[in-house]
């Protein structure tokens, strides 16, 4: 029988949103998709289980704690502003919360909130795996409700009836073909979105406020209290940078990061190294942008396919091949790597005539995936200098995910 949810109490735990969630900037270009994520179909692999993804079209630097959040000391209650949102009230912190994409997914966990966290967009694009390598610290995707599920449904937000959607509701919108009263209706019923769409910049409908990772990284911290542990990340985040920037050569590489069309690949949707949080390796490490600077379009923006033929009379000096999953250097070396040099035309390229053809990583990361592939990037491009030497401890960023610090 189907639920009738018009007669739902508004949730008490969290107050109002001080300017709304409207959306800003619908664009028509974005009616009709079925996405989730990303512009392109993006196929996952995954190592151990084999999860399956289902095809989707294609995701003083800090405000100070007292810009971020205001509190009531009368009430406990609070406030965190974050575009497009405006102000969310607080009357508590929230105990219950999902993210669309594994960025904001990525944050939850190192401040400390693994346990509440119920669900994600799309399992297989959620970079848990690498919280294998942190004492203390795992996420079990299994666990968690996928929220795309050929589109994404009101219903599943009604039934895991979060304290806190970490989603920007503009990419609900135009990502997800609801209407500004669904979500209004959620927000009203369940519960608030606070979020902003980072993991990229080329979106036409995101006319608001582009945050860092850091910067967003910095609001939800607010929204949990934990201002703490966003600055044992944040100090601990620029050692390790100015570490590793010490090391890089006087010329660094243009690259051409590239998503499979399919495996093993015949063509690709290109990435632009931009100013979002997927490129955030890449902007660390200085690379030049092939792509961008032949006026090839991102895909994420529309842009098609790019095939060998096309890449040959660009020729990246290095190829940054993305994947989304846990990719193991066997699956990366016998799907991608070998047929690459395998293949007629792709063996005519620089970047695999010199062994230059590396794992890009996935495309949403928040504070802790961010180190490890900024770890992979550095040891892929630069494996005379970096090897495969570890670059951050394991163990003192797993311990300030559990709060010891």
């Amino acid at each position: 029988m189907a639920r009738d949810f018009g007669e739902r109490p508004t949730r008490r735990r969290f107050l109002k949103t001080g300017a709304g969630v409207g959306i800003a900037g619908l664009v028509a270009g974005c009616t009709g998709e079925t996405d989730s994520e990303s512009t392109p179909t993006e196929t996952s692999a995954e190592t151990t289980t084999a999860e399956a993804t289902t095809p989707e079209p294609t995701e003083a630097e800090s405000a100070t704690e007292e810009e971020t959040e205001t509190t009531t000391e009368a009430t406990d209650s609070y406030s965190v502003e974050m575009d497009p949102m405006g102000t969310v009230e607080f009357d508590a912190v929230p105990e219950t919360w999902f993210p669309y994409t594994g960025d904001y997914a990525d944050m939850g966990v190192a401040l400390g909130q693994a346990d509440g966290l119920s669900a994600i967009g799309v399992r297989a694009r959620f970079g848990s795996h690498f919280y294998d390598e942190l004492p203390g610290v795992s996420v079990d995707k299994a666990d968690l409700a996928e929220l795309w599920q050929d589109g994404t449904d009101k219903e599943i937000f009604y039934e895991l009836d979060a304290d806190l959607h970490v989603i920007d509701p503009n990419f609900m919108v135009n990502r997800l073909q609801w209407s500004q009263d669904d979500v209004d209706e959620i927000g009203d019923n369940v519960g608030p979105f606070f979020g902003n769409t980072i993991f990229s910049r080329v979106y036409d409908w995101h006319d608001y406020a582009d945050y860092s990772l850091y910067e967003a990284f910095e609001k939800l911290a607010a929204v949990f209290r934990e201002r703490e542990r966003y600055e044992a990340f944040a100090a601990y985040h620029d050692e390790i940078l100015d570490d590793v920037q010490v090391r890089l050569p006087e010329e660094t590489p243009d690259i051409a990061v590239l998503y499979p069309a399919e495996v093993p690949p015949e063509s690709f949707y290109p990435y632009l190294v931009g100013e979002g949080t997927q490129s955030k390796q890449w902007n660390d490490l200085n690379v030049g942008d092939a792509l961008a600077q032949n006026d090839v379009r991102d895909a994420q923006a529309g842009g098609g396919e790019i095939d060998f033929e096309s890449l040959l009379e660009i020729d990246p000096d290095a190829l940054a091949i993305r994947l989304q999953g846990e990719i193991t250097r066997e699956y990366f070396e016998d799907e991608i790597v070998s047929h690459l040099r395998d293949h007629e035309v792709a063996s005519q390229l620089r970047a695999v005539e010199n062994d230059r053809v590396i794992y890009g990583g996935l495309t949403y990361q928040g504070p802790i995936i961010h180190l490890f592939q900024l770890e992979g990037a550095a040891q892929g491009l630069y494996p005379d200098e970096f090897g495969d030497e570890e670059l951050f401890d394991r163990q003192r960023v797993a311990d300030i995910v559990n709060g010891e610090f």
